[in-house]
């Protein structure tokens, strides 16, 4: 179908326009912020309730990279074959609700004055069911693309951005401060998200 092949010739620079997103809003919006320590705060206070800029940052930094990982989900999804087993499709699903909770944690921003507030526990709960999403998602989509011919490079992306965002969100934490950790599991997934449809392109042209 015609839109359909128009509509592939975007697939390479969806993912590589949300990564650049959020990766440049991180940047740029910690370094306008006075007093912002890039490895010393987390992501989400860029995003706070009554910092200046807050909107602006949770669209381009969360909305819009969000949705468009959904999208890039979405675009995955399309191309798992019928024959496959169901473990890509699953995971392909939940890629799809992670980059959605992705997009909601710029909804939901944090409250930095009270942690506790039923804002930042939104927040939170957000960022959580973004990583208990894709992580799960990556994993089982890479172990059901590695029984399929071909697609050996896609299942190892997924296997390694599954593992780094687990051991970034979970495990480095007890390592070294919390918002490196998290720019860990943040980064990973930012490569994951640039790198996926690319790769995917030329598992299908074979």
């Amino acid at each position: 179908m015609p839109m359909m092949k128009t509509l592939r010739r975007f697939d390479p620079l969806l993912g590589a326009t949300a990564a650049v997103l959020f990766l440049a809003s991180v940047l740029g919006f910690g370094a306008a912020l006075p007093g912002y320590l890039p490895l010393g705060h987390p992501v989400a206070l860029l995003g706070a309730i009554g910092v200046p800029h807050a909107g602006a940052f949770d669209l381009l930094g969360f909305v819009l990279p969000g949705l468009l990982a959904a999208v890039v989900a979405l675009r995955l999804l399309a191309r798992v074959p019928v024959t496959a087993p169901w473990t890509p499709r699953v995971g392909g699903q939940m890629l799809v609700l992670s980059g959605l909770a992705f997009a909601a944690m710029g909804v939901l921003p944090l409250d930095a004055n009270d942690i506790e507030s039923p804002a930042s526990q939104y927040h939170a709960s957000a960022w959580m069911v973004w990583v208990l999403a894709f992580v799960p998602g990556a994993l089982m989509s890479g172990l059901g693309a590695r029984r399929l011919p071909g697609w050996g490079r896609l299942a190892a992306l997924h296997l390694a951005a599954g593992l780094a965002v687990l051991v970034g969100a979970f495990v480095l934490q007890a390592l070294m401060p919390a918002p490196v950790a998290q720019r860990v599991a943040f980064v990973a997934w930012a490569l994951w998200l640039a790198a996926a449809l690319p790769v995917a392109s030329r598992v299908h042209h074979r």
